[in-house]
């Protein structure tokens, strides 16, 4: 069926002629050269009405065809882009279901305007826009109607409220395809606004360069993309020319939102709390800047043209809220036939159940459909999620039957999250089945993706009762924590524990890493954190690199024999090896053969402090609660200072060569005479113990603890700078005789490889190398003993992993793995050969220490079962007392407006 389109108007083109509307990567476009590539796309598109099927890519061509489409008022039906198999099955699904006329793809060399037929098989609503597809790419293919009135009236509404004009520019920080990434296009673009188009990630470091260069004056982001940038170091990363930001999409915790809003007053931009549905075009209220921090947690006020209200039974004032406004969406479409339709819904059931404040503002307080019945209770899933986060744990939780099932990120605390939930409800722990997952899943939108958790409990329960592939996967897990167990020393590693999980460090992260190699082939990237039973299901035998655990659909059932022929295979000739483990190993041949006479190149146990700095942030430092951090920095200290101790001390009794002060580390603080001395010997594990036993005592205060996490890269710096003031104070720019050495004036170096672990972007690599140079240069009045620091240090830098032949990697596991043994034995060996043969002093002296190393590792051995058992004796006691006093009871009644856990439940 043939229809004639009405006569067009301009609707979404605001700016003037010669103003910026589009930034890419091949240059500047303006509104005029906008308006002639929309013209041209036009007569390509033809004048009949017809429905056309766009691939939304944050792309030109793509929006040149959105913009035409809409001009001559052809339907569009906007899908997501991507050649993932996902993605092309849920287009093919749509084009089957819908039957497009025109198939518009393309965003690169040009756009693909595939014809389907001649004309249309439609009939259209003369008010239909846009369809839009509100299940992401794996839900049932219904659609959103859209009108041109509710895209032009939103876009204007929301440039109202974020006083929009063309000194603002955008960033597609969002999908096109998403009614929030398109709300930014069409409010910037009717407002005469510039939009700089890029399909970048914001964890990208050039996206961010890119939005640098070109003054973006705002960004847009959904929950998940403000968690993603508070990891990345987001405040130093935003440009001084924002603005305002704005969040929709789903929730952000209240205490996140302050921090947004606090940084905003500090910075000078507003942050806007938003939120809306695709079946209003995009947005329904927002939370007005000057108010963010205060309403932390309320949805807003109605936007411009809206009205909001709550339905809800007499005397009660929580219900369905329902909103009003030009941007109400016309309908749904299930079939083709719908297209016809007009006007089928005048006010949005948004299915969200919330309340309105005695400030004016509404506050979401649950979803509808995320009640169920667990347990013979109605159980609101969300308010379960924010209970659990209240007491630490953060969760995901969905049901399946009469179970809840709740999801966490870290294995550890599986049997935590289960039966934490079940006390909260009051219902008995069998009613909760708990998973671990890696990442918690998102849609295409960047919302949870319930769906998903569904979907990945069901595999796992499936794999757990199929016997063969449980017997597999169990026999690859147990290979995986038998190397647990020989390489970190820990005899109580179970099957599900992960290498981060049992304290891995940098030294340990190659021998294990090496090892299951050879076991398993190529390991996924976050191998690390995946817990051995998850690991085996992980790993795939191909040449490719393994995806993310949660979503493979690969078999557990492999045979171990098969992945192990797999990996021998494909053993590369020249192997990759950490940076760090590399510096290590040719740090102690330096600082041993220096000290024994055989070359003469210092520097190499400033180096090495570096080094540790390094390490320390990227593992002792890493994303784990607070607590755990304390516990890791007083573990690494007690691993150096435990075997120093005892071997400074057996040498000061047998030869009385050492003083007290220096067998228990404590040289730094006896007055001396300021001249080098057999006591200062061990300097280098004295500064080592006593900056991680500062850490420790640091980080357990919480406030300063969550600063470094919210900014590790300014945190670090800062750090950095106070140390090196410390050091100029008190020695200027050379530090003469022992100052040198001394724990306080070095700390610098420890802080500089703290500096470089968390230089994260070209340009804070070239900050930490410049850092490098001017802290290094004139410290010891040696320009080779400084360059020697400063070339490792840049190596660092830039080159965070090395390939290596194949027969050096074993020389160098051995080397950096027994570094601290070798430093600590090679004083009593070599001086015995520094006269006379000082190549065989240097030889013995590692010999001896890598041999000092293996003998301590097997005394570890035999007492680790001791502790083992002790620790769980430990816990077993913990677990019963936190057993007999749980928190919460079962609730009674359905009000939804109770505290604490009697929100979650109702009878």
């Amino acid at each position: 069926m043939l229809t004639t389109m009405p006569a067009h108007h301009s609707m979404l083109l605001g700016g003037a002629r010669d103003d910026v509307a589009l930034v890419t990567e091949s240059g500047a476009l303006s509104y005029g050269e906008l308006a002639e590539r929309v013209i041209e796309r036009r007569r390509e598109l033809g004048a009949t009405r017809r429905l056309v099927m766009l691939q939304a890519s944050n792309d030109l061509e793509p929006l040149v065809t959105y913009l035409a489409a809409l001009e001559d008022r052809h339907p569009i039906l906007l899908v997501a882009p991507g050649e993932d198999e996902a993605s092309i099955r849920h287009r093919a699904h749509l084009a089957e279901r819908f039957d497009p006329d025109v198939i518009a793809a393309g965003a690169g060399n040009g756009p693909i305007l595939h014809e389907v037929r001649v004309g249309s098989a439609h009939r259209f609503s003369p008010d239909l826009a846009l369809l839009v597809s509100t299940s992401g790419s794996t839900g049932s293919p219904k659609l959103v109607r859209l009108s041109h009135e509710n895209l032009v009236s939103n876009a204007r509404a929301i440039a109202d409220y974020l006083r929009l004009g063309p000194a603002d520019r955008a960033a597609t920080t969002l999908p096109m395809h998403y009614c929030y990434g398109l709300s930014v296009i069409n409010s910037h673009l009717i407002s005469g606004a510039g939009i700089m188009l890029t399909g970048r990630s914001v964890t990208d470091a050039a996206f961010w360069e890119e939005a640098s260069a070109h003054r973006i004056t705002s960004f847009a982001g959904v929950p998940y993309t403000f968690e993603l940038l508070e990891a990345g170091g987001f405040a130093e990363r935003l440009p001084t020319s924002i603005r305002y930001l704005t969040q929709a999409g789903g929730r952000l915790a209240p205490e996140a939102i302050r921090r947004f809003a606090r940084l905003g007053d500090r910075r000078g931009f507003e942050f806007f709390v938003m939120y809306g549905q695709t079946e209003a075009t995009a947005r329904m209220a927002y939370v007005p800047a000057e108010l963010a921090e205060q309403a932390a947690g309320a949805i807003g006020r109605p936007i411009p043209g809206g009205r909001l209200r709550i339905d809800a039974e007499p005397g009660a004032e929580i219900g369905e809220l329902v909103y009003e406004g030009p941007n109400v969406m016309l309908g749904y479409a299930e079939s083709p036939a719908d297209f016809a339709l007009g006007r089928t819904v005048h006010e949005l059931r948004t299915g969200d159940l919330a309340k309105q404040r005695p400030d004016g503002l509404f506050e979401v307080v649950g979803r509808m459909n995320r009640f169920v019945k667990v347990f013979g209770l109605r159980v609101d899933l969300d308010a379960v999620q924010r209970l659990l986060e209240e007491d630490g744990i953060v969760a995901r939780t969905s049901s399946a039957g009469e179970r809840l099932l709740v999801f966490v990120r870290e294995e550890r605390r599986v049997d935590e999250a289960r039966s934490r939930a079940a006390a909260l409800l009051g219902i008995p722990a069998h009613a909760v089945r708990a998973y671990a997952i890696s990442e918690f899943p998102c849609t295409s939108s960047g919302k949870p993706d319930f769906r998903a958790l569904v979907s990945y409990a069901a595999l796992l329960d499936e794999r757990i009762d199929d016997p063969a592939a449980t017997t597999a996967a169990a026999s690859v897990a147990e290979s995986i924590r038998d190397v647990f167990v020989e390489l970190l020393g820990r005899a109580d590693a179970t099957v599900d524990d992960s290498f981060a999980g049992l304290g891995g460090d940098s030294l340990s992260y190659v021998e294990v890493s090496l090892r299951l190699e050879d076991l398993l082939g190529r390991l996924p990237r976050e191998w690390p954190s995946l817990p051995g039973t998850r690991l085996a299901a992980a790993v795939e035998t191909s040449d490719r690199p393994a995806p993310p655990v949660d979503s493979s659909v690969a078999s557990a059932g492999a045979a171990a024999s098969d992945r192990q022929r797999t990996a021998a295979r494909r053993k590369p000739m020249l192997p990759r090896m950490e940076t760090p483990a590399v510096l290590r190993a040719i740090a102690i041949v330096l600082i041993v053969a220096t000290h024994a006479d055989l070359i003469g190149m210092k520097g190499g146990a400033h180096l090495l402090l570096a080094v540790a700095g390094y390490n320390l942030a990227r593992f002792q430092l890493a994303d784990v609660p607070g607590a755990a951090r304390v516990r890791r920095l007083l573990r690494s200290a007690a691993q150096i200072a435990i075997p120093a101790v005892i071997w400074i001390g057996a040498v000061a009794v047998i030869s009385g060569k050492y003083t007290w002060p220096t067998a228990l580390l404590v040289n730094n603080v006896v007055p001396g005479d300021g001249a080098w001395n057999e006591q200062w010997q061990f300097w280098f594990l004295e500064a080592a113990v006593w900056s991680m036993l500062g850490l420790a005592l640091l980080f357990a205060i919480r406030p300063i603890d969550r600063l470094e996490r919210r900014h590790p890269w300014a945190f670090a710096v800062v750090l950095l700078a106070a140390t090196l003031a410390l050091r100029f104070a008190a020695t200027g720019i050379e530090a003469q005789r022992v100052d040198r050495y001394t724990a306080v004036i070095v700390l610098w170096c420890l802080v500089l490889g703290w500096v470089i672990a968390r230089a994260d972007t070209m340009w804070r690599r070239a900050i930490a190398s410049a850092a490098v140079v001017v802290a290094t240069f004139g410290f010891f009045g040696e320009p080779a003993r400084e360059a020697v620091v400063v070339v490792g240090l840049l190596l660092l830098i830039w080159a965070p992993q090395l390939r290596l032949p194949r027969p050096l990697v074993p020389v160098i596991r051995l080397l950096a793995g027994a570094s601290l043994f070798i430093y600590l034995t090679h004083w009593v060996v070599y001086p015995a050969w520094e006269a006379s043969a000082p190549l065989i002093g240097t030889v013995l002296s590692l010999l001896v220490g890598i041999g000092a190393w293996f003998a301590y590792r097997a005394i570890g051995s035999s007492v680790a079962p001791l502790l083992g058992r002790a620790r769980d004796r430990v816990r077993g006691a913990r677990s019963a007392g936190a057993a007999r006093s749980p928190r919460s009871t079962r609730a009674q009644g359905a009000s939804a407006d109770r505290t604490g856990s009697e929100a979650a439940v109702s009878g």
